[in-house]
């Protein structure tokens, strides 16, 4: 079974292009019992639809619900080119 920091891995891996049949089996099984890495990956998808829409010139959409206090925080780092 993969561990955590393999998964994680493979979820930002994923993001940007299609992984072979074994390695989305085994990260599929590893997610169906790892809240952590679940919840790891809802955050990536998060953070790329934000960025998405924040490139695409949208601002952040009503659709996603952030508080305040996290709004402020990305808009922050964005504005000061925070080296990710």
């Amino acid at each position: 079974m993969l561990t955590c920091k393999e998964v994680s891995r493979l979820v930002s891996e994923s993001l940007d292009q299609r992984l072979p049949f074994g390695q989305r089996v085994a990260m599929r099984l590893h997610l169906l019992m790892c809240r952590a890495c679940r919840a790891y990956k809802n955050r990536m998808l998060l953070l790329r639809k934000i960025l998405w829409l924040y490139a695409a010139g949208k601002g952040v959409s009503s659709e996603i619900k952030l508080s305040e206090k996290v709004r402020d925080r990305i808009k922050h780092l964005l504005s000061q080119n925070y080296p990710f």
